[in-house]
């Protein structure tokens, strides 16, 4: 029996000037979602209890996405190119969606006996100027049923998160009027 991997995140990285679709893949597990904000202290003349605390640097935990496929060879191919290239790398902008659970779509299919179901994104994770930095590719192994991609690690140099409005219903109730 097929192993099931469940598939909840989708990451899509595009090309930062045009906004090109690159690379696109669904993943089981995304970890990673780490700011940390290091203050800088400043001891200040005449103040003796404590010192003040300033904004600092913030750094971005690494992004690492496992468990994963993808249609075409993209992520392997981009990986490739970044670590054969400039030391800048080949950077781009990426999306991580995160899929709630699925809808029963109640379309044209309905009649015939199909049932189809419709994944929601709940939100998504904007990524700025990513780099790959580890590809992990799965252990070739004959009687064994695995993923295309184990892990890739990417770096980035931004984080926004984009929380998606609830689906609107189709009661009208309360006469179209907020309750």
């Amino acid at each position: 029996m097929a192993e099931f991997v469940p598939f909840r995140f989708r990451v899509h990285l595009y090309q930062s000037d045009n906004n090109h679709l690159l690379c696109s893949g669904s993943f089981s597990e995304v970890t990673g979602f780490e700011l940390t904000m290091e203050p800088k202290t400043l001891a200040e003349g005449g103040r003796n209890w404590g010192e003040l605390q300033r904004i600092g640097v913030t750094k971005f935990a690494p992004m690492v996405l496992k468990r994963g496929v993808t249609s075409v060879n993209d992520l392997w191919s981009w990986f490739d190119a970044t670590t054969r290239g400039a030391n800048y790398g080949y950077r781009l902008h990426g999306e991580i969606e995160v899929l709630g659970n699925p809808t029963l779509n109640q379309g044209n299919n309905a009649e015939s006996g199909q049932v189809q179901t419709e994944e929601q994104v709940v939100m998504t994770w904007r990524l700025h100027g990513v780099l790959p930095t580890k590809f992990k590719g799965p252990d070739l192994n004959s009687t064994a049923n695995q993923v295309a991609i184990e892990e890739v690690h990417l770096v980035h140099e931004g984080l926004e998160l984009q929380r998606t409005a609830p689906a609107q219903s189709n009661d009208n109730s309360s006469g179209g009027q907020p309750t």
